[in-house]
């Protein structure tokens, strides 16, 4: 068995000198290294030899295989450093193949990007529950029971409960305030449902940045000073807006504000509603109810609140006309942003 080996390696090492390219060198590792190949087969051997004689054999045989392998290691390295490109198996002159980078949906990058805002305007983030209670829903926010405005919002309710899916994140503003002697500086971004028909510009799943600000003094121009300079730093400066007066059971006075649509540049669309202006925020003074509810003194301090859809800002930033295009997970859409 010893000679074997010794003749199997200088077999080897005779044959790897006459090796000129890398065709020759696989059939050498085809003859000697595979899993077929003469070392392969001296190692099957082994359990024929004398147990005695094992150990040495052993060792001999794990030298042979350890050599030659890297004997060929070092002379394919050798090969493929001397061929010239065009001779190599593969074209190094081809670009990588790039790997695919996910990237935050827009929606979520919308929120970011109000949040970066706001927090720049003084504002602290706050969050709330999803599932929120008839009280804090509406009661709170001075929607009485059985009152109209409750049809403002078409709430999903749960069955037998008084316990709704939200629809608005203004509850936020309550369970701050709850907690919180003034001042109060925060917005509150998420989620919220309402059960409407599915169209260009609605779905029964969207997004809200609500906020507000109370203290001592607060004025109406501050909230038009503030709802106009997020609309100048999320749109540019150049947009054309307007305030209408408006009605929320918890603000008053309420107002809308509008800007140009982008869509159709004021001459109406489908997404405009033909009148060539979207409503970006409603907002307005708190209420004085809203504030004894959390007890607050509403002659000791006054507050702003406003609230925005994410969704709908971001249509009109990046001109697009159908609000489901958002959610159909087609990452030709998606991608673009």
């Amino acid at each position: 068995m010893h000679e074997k080996i010794e003749q199997i390696k200088r077999q080897f090492f005779a044959d790897i000198k006459q090796i000129k390219s890398l065709d020759d060198l696989e059939k050498l590792r085809v003859k000697y290294l595979a899993r077929k190949g003469a070392v392969s087969d001296l190692f099957e051997a082994l359990k024929d030899v004398a147990a005695e004689e094992k150990p040495k054999i052993g060792k001999l045989l794990n030298d042979l295989r350890s050599s030659a392998q890297s004997e060929f290691e070092r002379l394919r390295g050798e090969i493929e450093q001397a061929l010239k490109p065009k001779e190599l198996p593969f074209d190094i002159t081809l670009p990588g193949r790039p790997k695919p980078v996910g990237t935050k949906h827009p929606v979520t990058q919308s929120m970011d990007e109000f949040k970066r805002i706001f927090v720049g305007m003084g504002f602290s983030v706050v969050h709330g529950p999803e599932i929120e209670s008839d009280y804090y829903n509406f009661e709170a926010l001075n929607f009485p029971e059985d009152h109209p405005a409750r049809d403002m919002q078409d709430t999903f309710f749960i069955y037998g409960t008084k316990v709704v899916l939200r629809t608005h994140t203004t509850p936020v503003q309550i369970r701050i305030m709850e907690k919180q002697k003034p001042p109060v500086r925060a917005i509150m971004p998420g989620r919220v449902f309402r059960n409407e028909a599915v169209s260009p510009r609605s779905l029964v799943l969207f997004h809200q940045v609500d906020g507000i600000y109370v203290d001592k003094g607060v004025t109406f121009s501050e909230l038009k000073g503030t709802v106009v300079s997020f609309a100048r730093q999320y749109y540019g400066t150049k947009i054309e807006y307007r305030f209408r007066p408006s009605f929320f059971p918890f603000t008053e006075p309420s107002a809308e504000m509008d800007i140009r649509c982008y869509i159709c540049g004021g001459k109406g669309c489908r997404v405009c509603k033909h009148s060539g202006w979207l409503e970006i925020v409603g907002s307005g003074m708190v209420h004085p109810h809203v504030l004894k509810r959390v007890g607050y003194d509403p002659d000791e301090v006054s507050g702003f609140a406003f609230g925005f859809g994410v969704e709908r800002p971001l249509m009109l930033k990046y001109d697009i006309n159908d609000i489901r295009l958002l959610y159909e997970n087609d990452v030709r859409f998606l991608k673009q942003f």
